[in-house]
Protein backbone atom coordinates (compact mmCIF):
# COMPACT_ATOMS: atom_id res chain seq x y z
CA UNK A 1 0.00 0.00 0.00
CA UNK A 2 1.22 3.63 -0.71
CA UNK A 3 1.73 5.51 2.08
CA UNK A 4 -0.02 9.15 2.17
CA UNK A 5 2.79 11.86 2.17
CA UNK A 6 -0.07 14.31 2.26
CA UNK A 7 0.82 17.50 3.87
CA UNK A 8 -1.22 19.52 6.00
CA UNK A 9 -1.81 23.12 6.72
CA UNK A 10 -2.90 23.73 10.02
CA UNK A 11 -5.03 27.29 10.64
CA UNK A 12 -4.99 28.38 14.30
CA UNK A 13 -7.90 29.81 15.73
CA UNK A 14 -7.22 32.51 18.55
CA UNK A 15 -7.87 30.25 21.44
CA UNK A 16 -5.68 27.88 20.48
CA UNK A 17 -2.81 31.25 20.48
CA UNK A 18 -3.90 32.41 24.21
CA UNK A 19 -4.06 28.40 25.20
CA UNK A 20 -0.32 27.89 24.43
CA UNK A 21 1.68 30.79 22.69
CA UNK A 22 4.19 27.95 21.32
CA UNK A 23 1.59 25.99 19.50
CA UNK A 24 2.72 27.57 16.32
CA UNK A 25 5.85 25.65 16.82
CA UNK A 26 3.76 22.66 17.55
CA UNK A 27 2.59 20.83 14.39
CA UNK A 28 6.16 19.25 13.14
CA UNK A 29 7.35 19.75 9.59
CA UNK A 30 3.45 20.68 8.59
CA UNK A 31 2.83 24.14 7.67
CA UNK A 32 0.94 26.99 10.23
CA UNK A 33 -1.41 29.22 9.18
CA UNK A 34 -2.94 32.08 11.10
CA UNK A 35 -6.11 34.31 9.73
CA UNK A 36 -5.52 38.09 9.56
CA UNK A 37 -8.52 38.14 11.74
CA UNK A 38 -6.69 36.06 14.50
CA UNK A 39 -4.14 38.80 14.46
CA UNK A 40 -7.01 41.80 14.96
CA UNK A 41 -8.37 39.29 17.97
CA UNK A 42 -4.58 39.42 19.05
CA UNK A 43 -4.28 42.86 19.29
CA UNK A 44 -6.98 43.35 21.63
CA UNK A 45 -5.70 40.48 23.88
CA UNK A 46 -2.23 42.32 24.16
CA UNK A 47 -3.03 44.91 27.13
CA UNK A 48 -3.75 43.19 30.75
CA UNK A 49 -2.40 41.19 33.33
CA UNK A 50 -4.31 38.20 32.89
CA UNK A 51 -2.55 34.95 31.60
CA UNK A 52 -4.60 35.20 27.96
CA UNK A 53 -2.87 38.85 27.71
CA UNK A 54 0.45 37.59 28.26
CA UNK A 55 0.00 34.79 25.97
CA UNK A 56 -1.14 36.91 23.27
CA UNK A 57 1.71 39.54 23.62
CA UNK A 58 4.55 36.67 23.27
CA UNK A 59 2.56 35.50 20.09
CA UNK A 60 3.09 39.08 18.71
CA UNK A 61 6.41 38.95 19.92
CA UNK A 62 7.66 35.81 18.02
CA UNK A 63 6.04 36.68 14.68
CA UNK A 64 7.72 39.85 14.69
CA UNK A 65 11.02 38.39 15.40
CA UNK A 66 9.89 35.85 12.81
CA UNK A 67 9.42 37.73 9.75
CA UNK A 68 12.02 40.57 10.69
CA UNK A 69 11.59 42.98 7.70
CA UNK A 70 9.54 40.98 5.57
CA UNK A 71 5.94 40.48 5.09
CA UNK A 72 3.61 37.81 6.80
CA UNK A 73 1.55 37.12 3.29
CA UNK A 74 4.27 34.63 1.52
CA UNK A 75 5.23 31.40 3.26
CA UNK A 76 7.83 31.66 5.59
CA UNK A 77 10.22 28.92 7.45
CA UNK A 78 9.74 28.49 10.69
CA UNK A 79 12.75 26.50 11.55
CA UNK A 80 14.47 23.41 11.46
CA UNK A 81 12.61 19.92 11.18
CA UNK A 82 9.72 22.26 10.98
CA UNK A 83 7.59 23.91 8.12
CA UNK A 84 6.23 26.88 6.84
CA UNK A 85 4.05 29.62 8.19
CA UNK A 86 1.88 32.66 6.59
CA UNK A 87 -1.09 35.40 7.14
CA UNK A 88 -4.34 34.23 5.15
CA UNK A 89 -6.96 36.46 3.85
CA UNK A 90 -10.38 36.12 5.06
CA UNK A 91 -11.80 37.02 1.48
CA UNK A 92 -13.03 33.90 -0.49
CA UNK A 93 -11.40 32.67 -3.72
CA UNK A 94 -13.49 30.46 -6.10
CA UNK A 95 -15.68 29.50 -3.78
CA UNK A 96 -19.77 29.42 -3.41
CA UNK A 97 -19.49 28.13 0.28
CA UNK A 98 -19.22 31.73 2.15
CA UNK A 99 -20.04 30.98 6.28
CA UNK A 100 -20.79 34.19 6.71
CA UNK A 101 -23.40 34.02 3.97
CA UNK A 102 -24.93 30.74 5.85
CA UNK A 103 -24.03 31.34 9.91
CA UNK A 104 -24.48 35.44 9.78
CA UNK A 105 -22.01 38.39 9.32
CA UNK A 106 -20.17 40.27 11.32
CA UNK A 107 -18.79 37.88 13.31
CA UNK A 108 -14.98 36.69 13.62
CA UNK A 109 -15.00 33.14 14.16
CA UNK A 110 -17.19 32.65 10.54
CA UNK A 111 -14.20 35.01 8.68
CA UNK A 112 -11.60 32.26 10.35
CA UNK A 113 -13.57 29.45 8.90
CA UNK A 114 -13.78 31.63 5.22
CA UNK A 115 -10.05 32.26 5.79
CA UNK A 116 -9.28 28.19 5.96
CA UNK A 117 -12.22 27.64 3.00
CA UNK A 118 -10.61 29.98 1.24
CA UNK A 119 -6.63 28.13 1.79
CA UNK A 120 -8.23 25.09 1.13
CA UNK A 121 -9.25 26.20 -2.40
CA UNK A 122 -5.66 28.17 -3.20
CA UNK A 123 -3.83 24.43 -1.65
CA UNK A 124 -5.32 21.76 -3.53
CA UNK A 125 -2.29 19.44 -3.10
CA UNK A 126 -2.57 20.02 1.04
CA UNK A 127 -4.78 18.82 3.52
CA UNK A 128 -6.46 21.69 5.63
CA UNK A 129 -7.26 21.55 9.44
CA UNK A 130 -8.54 24.13 11.43
CA UNK A 131 -7.70 24.09 14.86
CA UNK A 132 -9.68 25.47 17.27
CA UNK A 133 -10.48 24.83 21.58
CA UNK A 134 -13.85 26.52 20.64
CA UNK A 135 -16.15 23.51 20.63
CA UNK A 136 -19.03 25.39 18.67
CA UNK A 137 -16.48 26.96 16.26
CA UNK A 138 -15.39 23.27 15.44
CA UNK A 139 -18.86 22.11 14.78
CA UNK A 140 -19.75 25.32 12.46
CA UNK A 141 -16.48 24.21 10.54
CA UNK A 142 -17.66 20.55 10.31
CA UNK A 143 -20.82 21.63 9.35
CA UNK A 144 -19.75 22.87 6.10
CA UNK A 145 -17.38 20.22 4.93
CA UNK A 146 -14.20 22.27 6.40
CA UNK A 147 -12.01 19.32 8.66
CA UNK A 148 -11.55 20.80 12.43
CA UNK A 149 -10.13 19.53 15.33
CA UNK A 150 -9.12 20.61 19.28
CA UNK A 151 -5.25 21.60 20.11
CA UNK A 152 -4.03 18.40 21.13
CA UNK A 153 -0.65 18.97 22.50
CA UNK A 154 -0.32 19.11 26.35
CA UNK A 155 -3.77 17.04 26.41
CA UNK A 156 -3.71 13.72 28.99
CA UNK A 157 -5.29 10.81 26.28
CA UNK A 158 -5.44 7.86 29.30
CA UNK A 159 -8.04 9.32 32.35
CA UNK A 160 -8.19 6.19 33.66
CA UNK A 161 -5.85 6.29 36.61
CA UNK A 162 -7.65 9.66 37.15
CA UNK A 163 -10.86 7.75 38.19
CA UNK A 164 -9.58 4.83 40.10
CA UNK A 165 -9.84 5.35 44.03
CA UNK A 166 -7.22 4.56 46.41
CA UNK A 167 -5.21 1.21 45.68
CA UNK A 168 -6.63 -1.59 47.79
CA UNK A 169 -3.30 -4.13 48.64
CA UNK A 170 -5.26 -7.30 49.37
CA UNK A 171 -3.36 -10.31 51.05
CA UNK A 172 -1.03 -8.98 52.55
CA UNK A 173 1.09 -11.25 55.23
CA UNK A 174 -0.09 -10.07 58.70
CA UNK A 175 3.32 -10.17 60.22
CA UNK A 176 4.04 -7.59 57.11
CA UNK A 177 1.07 -5.38 58.80
CA UNK A 178 2.26 -6.08 62.44
CA UNK A 179 5.75 -5.21 61.74
CA UNK A 180 4.65 -1.68 59.94
CA UNK A 181 2.52 -0.72 63.41
CA UNK A 182 5.73 -2.40 65.05
CA UNK A 183 8.63 -0.47 63.50
CA UNK A 184 6.43 2.00 61.34
CA UNK A 185 7.98 1.41 58.42
CA UNK A 186 9.92 -2.08 56.53
CA UNK A 187 11.30 -2.16 52.88
CA UNK A 188 9.00 -2.38 50.68
CA UNK A 189 10.40 -5.52 48.33
CA UNK A 190 7.84 -6.45 46.21
CA UNK A 191 4.94 -6.22 48.43
CA UNK A 192 3.30 -3.01 46.38
CA UNK A 193 3.66 -5.18 42.97
CA UNK A 194 2.81 -2.77 39.94
CA UNK A 195 0.62 -0.33 42.11
CA UNK A 196 4.84 0.80 43.78
CA UNK A 197 4.36 4.74 43.08
CA UNK A 198 6.76 7.27 44.62
CA UNK A 199 4.62 9.05 47.42
CA UNK A 200 1.94 6.82 46.74
CA UNK A 201 -0.43 5.96 49.23
CA UNK A 202 -2.04 2.75 49.75
CA UNK A 203 -4.72 0.69 52.16
CA UNK A 204 -2.32 -2.65 53.16
CA UNK A 205 -5.37 -5.41 54.04
CA UNK A 206 -5.68 -8.73 54.80
CA UNK A 207 -8.76 -10.72 56.45
CA UNK A 208 -8.16 -9.48 60.10
CA UNK A 209 -5.95 -6.05 59.79
CA UNK A 210 -4.83 -2.95 57.74
CA UNK A 211 -2.77 -0.29 57.78
CA UNK A 212 -2.52 3.15 56.13
CA UNK A 213 0.60 3.55 54.29
CA UNK A 214 2.50 5.47 51.91
CA UNK A 215 5.57 4.70 49.52
CA UNK A 216 9.05 6.52 50.03
CA UNK A 217 11.11 5.89 47.04
CA UNK A 218 14.09 7.79 48.48
CA UNK A 219 14.45 4.87 50.98
CA UNK A 220 12.64 2.18 49.24
CA UNK A 221 10.55 1.86 51.51
CA UNK A 222 6.86 1.40 53.19
CA UNK A 223 5.85 3.80 55.47
CA UNK A 224 3.30 4.07 58.33
CA UNK A 225 0.68 6.61 57.99
CA UNK A 226 -0.98 8.07 61.24
CA UNK A 227 -4.49 10.05 61.70
CA UNK A 228 -3.45 13.76 63.21
CA UNK A 229 -5.22 16.42 64.27
CA UNK A 230 -4.40 20.13 62.35
CA UNK A 231 -5.73 23.03 63.78
CA UNK A 232 -8.80 21.72 64.92
CA UNK A 233 -9.45 19.49 61.99
CA UNK A 234 -9.80 16.19 62.21
CA UNK A 235 -9.61 13.66 58.97
CA UNK A 236 -12.85 11.89 58.59
CA UNK A 237 -11.92 9.14 56.55
CA UNK A 238 -8.37 7.33 54.97
CA UNK A 239 -7.92 10.15 51.76
CA UNK A 240 -8.05 12.85 54.27
CA UNK A 241 -5.45 11.09 56.34
CA UNK A 242 -3.45 10.81 53.17
CA UNK A 243 -3.71 14.48 52.16
CA UNK A 244 -2.97 15.81 55.72
CA UNK A 245 0.26 13.42 55.64
CA UNK A 246 1.17 14.46 52.13
CA UNK A 247 0.39 18.71 53.48
CA UNK A 248 2.73 18.45 56.80
CA UNK A 249 5.51 16.45 54.42
CA UNK A 250 8.33 18.53 54.40
CA UNK A 251 9.93 16.97 51.58
CA UNK A 252 7.17 16.78 49.47
CA UNK A 253 6.96 20.65 48.09
CA UNK A 254 3.86 20.33 45.35
CA UNK A 255 0.84 18.35 46.41
CA UNK A 256 -2.44 17.79 44.44
CA UNK A 257 -5.61 17.39 45.91
CA UNK A 258 -8.48 15.99 43.48
CA UNK A 259 -11.88 15.40 44.28
CA UNK A 260 -15.68 16.32 44.05
CA UNK A 261 -17.28 19.21 46.14
CA UNK A 262 -17.44 18.62 49.44
CA UNK A 263 -14.53 16.10 49.96
CA UNK A 264 -12.39 18.72 52.26
CA UNK A 265 -9.46 19.25 49.84
CA UNK A 266 -9.04 23.31 50.58
CA UNK A 267 -10.20 22.78 54.14
CA UNK A 268 -7.39 20.97 54.58
CA UNK A 269 -4.54 22.56 52.87
CA UNK A 270 -5.90 25.49 54.56
CA UNK A 271 -5.91 23.80 58.13
CA UNK A 272 -2.46 22.16 57.97
CA UNK A 273 -0.76 25.42 56.46
CA UNK A 274 -2.01 27.00 59.54
CA UNK A 275 -0.81 24.08 61.69
CA UNK A 276 3.03 24.92 60.06
CA UNK A 277 2.68 28.62 60.23
CA UNK A 278 5.72 29.33 61.79
CA UNK A 279 7.61 27.21 59.20
CA UNK A 280 6.61 29.72 56.42
CA UNK A 281 6.50 33.28 56.32
CA UNK A 282 3.66 33.74 54.95
CA UNK A 283 0.51 31.71 53.89
CA UNK A 284 -1.26 32.79 50.52
CA UNK A 285 -4.79 31.24 49.02
CA UNK A 286 -5.73 32.33 45.56
CA UNK A 287 -7.81 31.39 42.91
CA UNK A 288 -8.76 32.13 39.52
CA UNK A 289 -11.35 34.20 38.49
CA UNK A 290 -14.23 33.10 36.23
CA UNK A 291 -16.78 35.74 35.63
CA UNK A 292 -19.96 33.94 35.29
CA UNK A 293 -22.47 35.31 32.05
CA UNK A 294 -19.39 36.95 30.54
CA UNK A 295 -19.62 39.82 32.97
CA UNK A 296 -15.84 40.72 32.92
CA UNK A 297 -14.69 41.72 36.67
CA UNK A 298 -13.34 45.07 35.24
CA UNK A 299 -16.50 46.26 35.05
CA UNK A 300 -18.28 45.24 39.05
CA UNK A 301 -18.28 48.27 41.46
CA UNK A 302 -15.82 49.24 43.33
CA UNK A 303 -12.00 49.22 43.83
CA UNK A 304 -10.05 45.96 43.26
CA UNK A 305 -10.53 44.42 46.80
CA UNK A 306 -14.28 45.06 46.39
CA UNK A 307 -14.62 43.28 42.75
CA UNK A 308 -12.87 40.15 43.99
CA UNK A 309 -14.58 39.52 47.01
CA UNK A 310 -17.17 37.63 45.60
CA UNK A 311 -14.67 35.28 44.10
CA UNK A 312 -12.93 34.36 47.07
CA UNK A 313 -15.94 33.86 49.28
CA UNK A 314 -15.12 29.78 49.29
CA UNK A 315 -12.09 30.73 50.84
CA UNK A 316 -13.19 32.82 53.60
CA UNK A 317 -15.75 29.81 53.82
CA UNK A 318 -13.22 27.66 54.59
CA UNK A 319 -11.35 29.87 57.24
CA UNK A 320 -14.12 30.88 58.96
CA UNK A 321 -15.28 27.27 59.13
CA UNK A 322 -11.72 26.49 60.95
CA UNK A 323 -12.06 29.83 63.40
CA UNK A 324 -15.49 28.37 64.88
CA UNK A 325 -13.70 25.61 66.03
CA UNK A 326 -12.65 27.95 68.28
CA UNK A 327 -13.88 29.99 71.08
CA UNK A 328 -12.65 34.28 70.70
CA UNK A 329 -10.70 33.96 73.80
CA UNK A 330 -8.50 30.78 72.91
CA UNK A 331 -5.28 30.87 71.93
CA UNK A 332 -5.39 29.96 68.09
CA UNK A 333 -8.29 31.75 67.51
CA UNK A 334 -6.27 34.72 68.70
CA UNK A 335 -3.29 33.15 66.60
CA UNK A 336 -5.65 33.61 63.55
CA UNK A 337 -6.54 37.21 63.71
CA UNK A 338 -2.81 38.08 63.98
CA UNK A 339 -2.20 36.07 61.18
CA UNK A 340 -4.72 38.06 59.22
CA UNK A 341 -4.26 41.50 60.58
CA UNK A 342 -0.65 40.85 60.11
CA UNK A 343 -0.71 39.98 56.23
CA UNK A 344 1.40 36.97 56.68
CA UNK A 345 -2.22 35.08 56.16
CA UNK A 346 -3.58 36.19 52.39
CA UNK A 347 -6.51 35.29 50.55
CA UNK A 348 -6.17 36.86 46.70
CA UNK A 349 -6.94 36.57 43.25
CA UNK A 350 -3.96 34.46 41.71
CA UNK A 351 -4.11 37.57 38.85
CA UNK A 352 -2.38 39.49 41.43
CA UNK A 353 0.22 37.04 42.28
CA UNK A 354 1.94 37.04 38.65
CA UNK A 355 5.33 38.49 38.64
CA UNK A 356 5.83 37.54 42.49
CA UNK A 357 8.97 35.62 43.39
CA UNK A 358 7.40 33.58 46.73
CA UNK A 359 10.48 32.77 49.41
CA UNK A 360 9.54 30.30 52.26
CA UNK A 361 5.70 30.58 51.58
CA UNK A 362 2.36 27.93 51.95
CA UNK A 363 1.32 28.73 48.62
CA UNK A 364 -2.73 27.12 47.62
CA UNK A 365 -4.13 27.59 44.82
CA UNK A 366 -8.18 26.87 44.61
CA UNK A 367 -9.88 25.61 41.58
CA UNK A 368 -6.92 24.57 39.84
CA UNK A 369 -8.85 22.50 36.83
CA UNK A 370 -9.57 26.19 35.68
CA UNK A 371 -5.67 26.73 34.53
CA UNK A 372 -3.99 25.97 31.69
CA UNK A 373 -1.12 23.55 31.92
CA UNK A 374 1.18 26.83 31.21
CA UNK A 375 -0.49 28.33 34.20
CA UNK A 376 0.43 25.58 36.16
CA UNK A 377 4.05 25.81 35.23
CA UNK A 378 4.05 29.93 35.79
CA UNK A 379 2.57 28.90 38.93
CA UNK A 380 5.21 26.44 40.24
CA UNK A 381 7.53 28.29 38.69
CA UNK A 382 7.47 31.42 41.22
CA UNK A 383 8.32 28.63 44.10
CA UNK A 384 11.26 30.29 45.58
CA UNK A 385 13.24 27.89 48.12
CA UNK A 386 11.77 27.17 51.32
CA UNK A 387 7.97 27.31 49.77
CA UNK A 388 5.26 24.31 49.26
CA UNK A 389 2.76 24.42 46.22
CA UNK A 390 -0.50 23.07 46.56
CA UNK A 391 -3.24 22.81 44.34
CA UNK A 392 -6.87 21.58 44.52
CA UNK A 393 -9.97 21.26 41.99
CA UNK A 394 -12.27 18.52 40.73
CA UNK A 395 -11.23 17.95 36.98
CA UNK A 396 -14.69 17.00 35.99
CA UNK A 397 -15.76 20.74 36.75
CA UNK A 398 -14.36 22.68 34.32
CA UNK A 399 -15.85 26.43 34.54
CA UNK A 400 -13.90 27.85 31.34
CA UNK A 401 -15.24 26.97 27.62
CA UNK A 402 -11.89 26.18 26.01
CA UNK A 403 -10.37 23.14 28.60
CA UNK A 404 -11.99 19.85 30.08
CA UNK A 405 -10.69 17.50 31.83
CA UNK A 406 -8.09 16.29 29.66
CA UNK A 407 -6.61 19.51 28.68
CA UNK A 408 -6.80 21.51 32.17
CA UNK A 409 -3.67 22.01 33.97
CA UNK A 410 -4.93 20.23 37.19
CA UNK A 411 -4.59 16.67 34.75
CA UNK A 412 -1.80 17.43 33.38
CA UNK A 413 0.12 18.51 36.34
CA UNK A 414 -1.32 15.02 37.89
CA UNK A 415 0.06 13.44 34.58
CA UNK A 416 3.55 14.88 34.33
CA UNK A 417 4.15 15.02 37.87
CA UNK A 418 3.31 11.65 39.57
CA UNK A 419 5.87 9.72 40.50
CA UNK A 420 8.23 12.49 41.22
CA UNK A 421 9.98 12.39 44.91
CA UNK A 422 8.89 16.20 45.06
CA UNK A 423 5.23 15.59 44.38
CA UNK A 424 2.19 13.83 45.86
CA UNK A 425 -1.28 13.64 44.50
CA UNK A 426 -4.20 12.14 46.13
CA UNK A 427 -7.94 11.77 45.17
CA UNK A 428 -10.62 12.63 47.70
CA UNK A 429 -13.94 10.59 46.98
CA UNK A 430 -15.63 10.77 49.85
CA UNK A 431 -17.57 13.60 50.45
CA UNK A 432 -17.75 14.78 53.76
CA UNK A 433 -19.66 18.27 53.75
CA UNK A 434 -23.33 16.67 54.68
CA UNK A 435 -25.67 13.91 53.64
CA UNK A 436 -27.27 16.23 51.44
CA UNK A 437 -24.14 17.22 48.92
CA UNK A 438 -23.14 13.42 49.25
CA UNK A 439 -26.59 13.29 47.35
CA UNK A 440 -26.09 15.44 45.08
CA UNK A 441 -22.52 14.05 43.72
CA UNK A 442 -23.93 10.91 43.89
CA UNK A 443 -27.34 10.75 42.09
CA UNK A 444 -27.55 14.54 40.01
Amino acid sequence: MKKNTTKKIYVLDTSVLLFDHNSITSFEENDVAIPITVLEELDQFKIGNETKNFEAREVIRFLDKLSGNNGLNKWMELGDERGKIKVIMDELTLDKMDAEEIYGNRKNDHKIINAAISLQNEEKRHQIILVTKDINLRIKAKAIGLISEDYETGKVKNLKKFSEGLPVIENIDAEIIQRIYQKNKVKEKGILGKEKVTNGYYILNNCTNSVLARYNGESDSIEKVDKKYVFGIKPRNAEQTFGLNALLNEDIKLVALEGVAGTGKTLLALASALEQKNKYDQIILARPIIPLSNREIGFLPGDAEDKISPYMQPLWDNLNFIKNQFKANEKKSRVLQQLEESGLLTITALAFIRGRSLTNAMFIIDEAQNLTPHEVKTIITRAGEGTKVIFTGDINQIDTPYMDEHSNGLTYLIDRLKGNALFAHIKLEKGERSQLANLANEML
